[in-house]
């Protein structure tokens, strides 16, 4: 046999061992580099989707503690109106003694924690008597309306006796006062 019969039948051997191989299926053989390239860009999609997901579980962490927070701050708030609501006088009291006394608070728990505390710390709410404006002790006195009683009194002095030092203090107290 000739060698190039040898070929041949090399050839068709090969074809017959390999019939499932055609022209198209050497098309779909990708180089080596491209395959290396597709292989880096998968681990590095693999990658970057483990980020994403450890992202999005901390956000959802941070989700929840906010949402906690604001339920807090809404729940707070409520206490908040309705100890104003029943007259508090001192509110930053009796919002922590509620606080201390609440557990899982509902809408009841509340009203019934409110007057349970107007029963038991009356001390922490106005009297009836109160009307919501404050009353000056004996201490506190009004400056504008005092002063100007005094100004009034020199007037009157100067212009009743018409004695040049009276006249000179009411000029003094008008300057100071006026």
């Amino acid at each position: 046999m000739s060698p190039i019969e040898t070929q041949k039948d090399l050839s068709e051997t090969a074809a017959e061992q390999a019939p499932e191989h055609s022209d198209n299926d050497v098309s779909r053989l990708v180089p080596i580099a491209e395959s290396i390239r597709y292989r880096k860009r998968a681990q590095g999609a693999e990658k970057q989707v483990e980020d994403l997901t450890e992202q999005l579980a901390e956000a959802n962490s941070q989700v929840a503690k906010l949402s906690e927070q604001l339920s807090d701050i809404q729940a707070e708030q409520k206490l908040t109106r309705k100890l104003v609501a029943a007259g508090t006088v001192d509110l930053e009291a009796a919002v922590l003694v509620a606080k201390a006394r609440l557990g899982g608070e509902t809408e009841a728990d509340l009203e019934a924690c409110v007057e349970q505390l107007k029963k038991e710390k009356q001390y922490l709410f106005g009297s009836a008597a109160d009307t919501g404006a404050t009353t000056r002790t004996a201490g506190v006195k009004d400056r504008v309306a005092h002063s100007q009683a005094v100004l009034e009194r020199a007037a009157k002095r100067a212009a009743t006796t018409g004695n040049r030092t009276d006249l000179q203090e009411y000029l003094k107290l008008r300057r100071n006062f006026g």
